[in-house]
This record gives structure tokens, sequence and C-alpha cells, in this order.
């Protein structure tokens, strides 16, 4: 009786070894140069073309935080081994193509583990632990010279006393972790699609080559198809280009052709329909059919972007080319009324109850802010882009950030960091379901700061690192720039702001101080520098029909001064209401400018005057109403006078 457990354990270790003579982990790039998406791992198989239905792949977090639990999972069911016993998994960036395809960079560098069991993808969930049991096929323990993960070790060495964790190298490495035929594991040039030991077949590898990855509709694509070596027999190749919306419609040409024996290459003319459809910026992707078992294909799944030539013009500018009174708001009729005649803290409370109203206001996921920012961050010249705040230029919106490379994409801006204000995404954030599914939400719900779009804008990825959580007038946008994001991404901040309960911004960088955000004085400064315009105003509107609540400070800038500014503790009343209004004063805005000024609320007939820095009148007119004063001055720092019956203003104007 003793001796029965002893001997269940033998039999369990049996079966798993007897397994891992099927299929084995036969090579494992986990970290290469770069961006670090040409990793991939490739399985073998004891014979040819051996069905992998029933068995799954397995990856482990060996970290601290991850203890030893499962990450991904592949499920492999579909999929058989090549003419060489080989499977290779990775991205559509390694090259030869890989059979089975995984988004890049999703291979951690450890110290982590790998494995192959009988089962399915179902069988572990993310956080499964790790463990040995008879469906245990092959494992291999792996690292980028990290320190051994004892516990681990521990767990696999139930299947194999002698295990080790492999190091790969240091991080960038150009190695990767392959099996010897004894079992063992060195490290050596990536081999994938090969026997490491060099035998076996050697595959016929096929490339496509396209002159570009970019075309425009209506242009055509010549695509080419060669072999590494001459045939002694026709190929037959056939090929699709459908990809989401990009369709058959969208182009003409042949997609089958041959190789004919003797010869090396075949070429065929692609031509883009020009429609008259605005369909979006779309990628065709280039897919090979399944080719005889002694080919290889180099290179496959292969994107082109098509450029939509329909796209739409705003009818109001950029921020850097703004335009004022094109766009109005769409706010109910009445919706700040309860503000009128309260001033201080009751003004700010009163501001507070309409734009975090619990029976009105709804919070979105922060997917679904994505869809929100496409739509709100539109760029007024291409309706098939969004315009980058701080790099102040159009992307794109296909151009989304899907994976850690950051180059030439985009993605979210918290105006207000997450880090500054303690809020972060949940799981349900992952999930993109429109706007009728919604949170409700109130003044105490700051984690659906996460999400609101009114303070999160679309940003060049490598620009959303640079800025990091910096606080305002730290980060001041990238050099060269005209800065026309200024007062837009300040009364984002200041709308939050109201919006929560337990946020604030106050004078200064308060580092370390969760809630709080600075620094007011530059923010009040860009405010007034920069007034709402028509895109802003487009932005508030569309936000509006998502979220059911306004950023106040674009429908009302003045209200800005009442709360924070020069008007603190002066009554609020609505401009052109029916009570006495306070005296809204004179604004000159955009400055710095380039071709125009514009100045609203005057209350009288007053003179407009640009002088030079020594004082001489350059150009002056009369005007009595909000008016465009067209600047033809060359660049350099000039005064502005507006001089009226009772006072007189004078402010200092750069011309850029």
């Amino acid at each position: 009786m003793i001796l029965r457990p002893l001997l269940l354990s033998l039999l369990l270790l049996a079966a798993c070894f007897s397994s891992a003579q099927v299929l084995v982990i036969n090579e494992l790039d986990c970290d290469t140069p770069g961006i670090d998406d040409l990793e991939f791992v490739e399985l073998k198989s004891a014979t040819p073309f051996f069905p992998l239905n029933g068995y799954v792949l397995v990856f482990f977090n060996g970290s601290t935080a991850g203890g030893n639990t499962s990450y991904m999972a592949l499920d492999l069911d579909g999929y058989t081994t090549d003419i060489n016993g080989l499977l290779l998994i990775g991205s559509t960036t390694v090259v030869p193509s890989p059979q089975y395809l995984i988004p890049a960079n999703v291979i951690q560098n450890g110290a982590d583990a790998v494995a192959i069991y009988e089962g399915g993808a179902e069988d572990f969930p993310e956080g499964t632990l790790a463990f040995v049991d008879p469906t245990l096929v092959d494992v291999l323990l792996y690292d980028t010279n990290d320190a051994d993960v004892p516990s681990l070790i521990a767990i696999f060495q139930a299947f194999n006393p002698d295990i080790q964790q492999i190091s790969e190298g240091p991080g960038n490495n150009t190695n990767s972790i392959q099996r010897d035929n004894d079992g063992s594991y060195f490290t050596g040039t990536p081999t994938p699609r090969q026997l490491n030991d060099g035998s076996g077949v050697i595959l016929n590898g096929l490339r496509t080559t396209i002159a570009h990855t970019m075309y425009d509709e209506g242009d055509t694509l010549h695509i080419v198809f060669s072999t590494e070596q001459a045939l002694t027999s026709d190929l037959a190749i056939t090929f699709s280009l459908s990809n989401g919306t990009f369709t058959s419609a969208d182009f003409t040409g042949d997609t089958s052709l041959t190789i004919p024996a003797g010869q090396d290459s075949v070429s065929t003319i692609i031509s883009l329909t020009d429609d008259a459809l605005d369909e979006g910026d779309e990628v065709m992707v280039l897919r090979l059919a399944g080719l005889p078992a002694e080919f290889l294909v180099l290179n496959d799944n292969i994107p082109i972007r098509v450029v939509d030539n329909d796209f739409q013009v705003a009818p109001f500018g950029t921020p850097t080319d703004p335009t004022y009174g094109v766009v109005t708001s769409t706010r109910p009729p009445g919706y700040y009324n309860s503000l009128n005649g309260k001033s201080g803290e009751d003004l700010r409370n009163a501001l507070q109850s309409i734009i975090a109203d619990p029976d009105v206001v709804r919070a979105q996921t922060y997917s679904d802010v994505i869809d929100i920012v496409k739509e709100a961050d539109q760029n007024p010249e291409n309706s098939n882009q969004v315009w980058l705040v701080y790099l102040e230029k159009g992307r794109p919106k296909i151009d989304f950030q899907t994976t850690t490379n950051n180059t030439g994409v985009w993605n979210r801006e918290h105006t207000f960091p997450r880090s500054r204000g303690g809020f972060e995404s949940i799981a349900a954030d992952t999930l993109a379901d429109g706007k009728d599914l919604y949170w409700p939400t109130n003044a105490d719900s700051l984690r659906h700061a996460n999400s609101d779009a009114h303070a999160i804008r679309a940003v060049d990825s490598d620009e959303n690192v640079v800025r990091g959580n910096q606080f305002y007038g730290q980060y001041i946008g990238p050099p060269g720039t005209l800065g026309g994001f200024r007062g837009d991404v300040a009364r984002s901040v200041l709308y939050l702001a109201i919006r929560y309960n337990g946020l604030d911004v106050v004078d200064g960088y308060p580092d370390g101080i969760t809630g709080q955000f600075g620094d007011l004085a530059t923010l009040l400064e860009w405010h007034r520098n920069d007034p709402p315009d028509d895109y802003e105003m487009n932005r508030n509107n569309v936000v509006y029909s998502w979220q059911f609540n306004r950023n106040p400070f674009i429908d009302l800038p003045d209200l800005v001064e009442y709360i924070w500014g020069d008007s603190i503790g002066y009554t609020w009343q609505q401009p052109l209401s029916t009570g006495a209004a306070d005296p809204q004063p004179v604004r000159i805005f955009p400055n710095p400018a380039k071709n125009q000024v514009h100045i609203t609320g005057l209350q009288a007939s007053s003179l407009v005057e640009i002088l030079s820095l020594q004082g001489q009148p350059l150009s002056s007119q009369q005007i009595s109403e909000d008016r465009t004063i067209d600047l033809h001055l060359p660049a350099g720092l000039y005064f502005i006078k507006i001089s009226g019956e009772e006072n007189t203003v004078m402010k200092p104007l750069v011309v850029y």
C-alpha cells in the first residue's frame, strides 16, 4: 500500500515524457532588437504533417506580479506541422511567414515559461496557476538574463527533475533558444521554419514584392511573386485582398496566376477603384492561399493602405487656423439658467449640478472614447483623420495604436493625467458598446474621469510619452508648434475640477498630491489667450451627444473668471439674459496671431489701433461690435490699443 502513490507518480511522469516525444517546443525567440516585433515560438512534431487538434500552447508569467500564472493560451486545433514537422507561431512581421499568427510583441521576455498541454484555451483562463499533470506535453522555462524563479522551477520539476531556466541573452538580443536533438537547449541565430541542426527538406521560398505600402484610390499596384529557386513544374498562385470594408468591389485585376516551370516569377496589375464614396482610408491585406508542401511563404498577410480621396472638409478651421461663429452650441434652451444670480461656491455647486446630474449624465467606457474621439477630434481639413493635440496636425483615423509601437500612430491623451487624478480602467472599459449602453454617474464617480471624453484628446503616441504626467506649464508642447491646443486643454482640466469631487486645480506643481493639478496661473493664461473656437465648439457638441453633458467653459468662457479668475465673488448673469449682467470683458484673440485677430465684448463704438513697439500707429479703424481685424504685418511684437468713451485697453500682440 505504501508503494502505490509512488507508482502512480512514476506512471504520471512516464506519461508526460512519453507525450513529450510526440510534440516539443523546438525554438523560442522571446526578445528581439528594437520594438520586439520579431519574436516567435516554434513547435516540432516527431512526424511530418502532424495534426495538432487537441493541443494548446500556454504562456506563464513568472514575475512576482504574474505569480506563475497564464497570460495567453493558444488553441492549436486545425493546425498541422509541415513537411519537416514544424509549426511556426508569430506575428506578420516574422520572416518566413508563420503558419499561426498572433499579435506582435505579446510573448513576454521572462523569467517565464511556455508549455504544451493536451486540452484547449478554455482550460487556461488568464491567471491559471502553472501545473503538472498527465496533460502536460512539454515545457520550456526561459528568461533574458533574469534571476531564476525558484517557485516556477519547482512547479515543473514534477515534470522533469533536471529542468532549468534557459537564458536567451540580454535584452534586445539577436539570439533564440533552440532545442538540440538530445533534448538540451542552446542559443544561436534564429532559424524559424528550419530544423535546428540544418537537416530536413529545404523549402523553396516564395516572396511577394509590392513597391509601396500606401496607394490612393485610382492607383495601380504592380505585384511580383518570385521563388528563390527556378521551378521544375508549374506553380499556381492564388491570393486575396479583401479585408474589413475593403472588398472585391474596390479593385480589379487577376488574383490567380501561374509561374511556369523553368521560371521563378510572375506579376499582376491590380487597379484600385476610384469611387465617389467616402468610406474612409482602408487597409487591404494580401493573403496567399495554400501552397504545396515543398514551398515556404517568405512574406504574407501584407497590409497595403488605400487612401480615400473622397474625404470631407468641414466649414470651420483647425485649432491652428481657427474660425469663430460658424458652429453654434447644441445646448438645450435654459441649460445654464440655474447659474443666474449665483456667485462663489454657490455658483460652483450649481455648475456641478448641471454637468454631473445623475439623472441625465452618462459615462461611457474607455474603449468607447476611441469612437468618440474619432468624431470629436476629426480633422476639419480631412474627415478621415483625427487632429492631434500638441503636434497640431492630422493623422489617419485607422492609425490608432494597437501594439507597443508608438511610431506613426495615435492614442488617447488624458489632459488631467490618470496618475495625478487617481482614476484608472476596469475590465469593462475594454468593451466598446456604443452610445446606448452606459454607466449612471454622479459627482462622486471619480473613476469615470478615466473615460470622460471632455478631457481626452487624440494624441501622437510618441508625444504622449514625452508629455507623460507633466503639469501644464512644465509641459508647453513640442518646439515649433503654435500652441493652438493650450486653451482647449486648459478648459478640459478646469471642467474636470468642477465635474468630479476629489479633483482640483492649484497654483504651482503639486507633485505627490493625488487629485491636484497645476499650474492654475498657466491654465488661466492659456484660457484667456486661446478662447474657444469653432473646432472646440463642435467637439463640445459631439461629446454632449454621447455623455449628455457639456464643457461649460466652451459655451460660456467667462465662467472661468467667476470661479478662478478676475471676477471671483461677482454674481453671474448669462449674457443677453433679461436680468442685469455684469460687464463682459473685451477679448482680443488669438494671441499670438498670424493673419487676423478677433475682438469681442465691446459695449460701444471704439477706436482700434495697431502700434509699433515705439508707439507709432500702424493702422486704425472704428468698430462698434464684435469684429475680425485683418493683420498685414510681418512677424514681431506690437501693441493693440482699443479706446472707448470711458476707458482704454492696450495689450501686447505677437504676430508670427
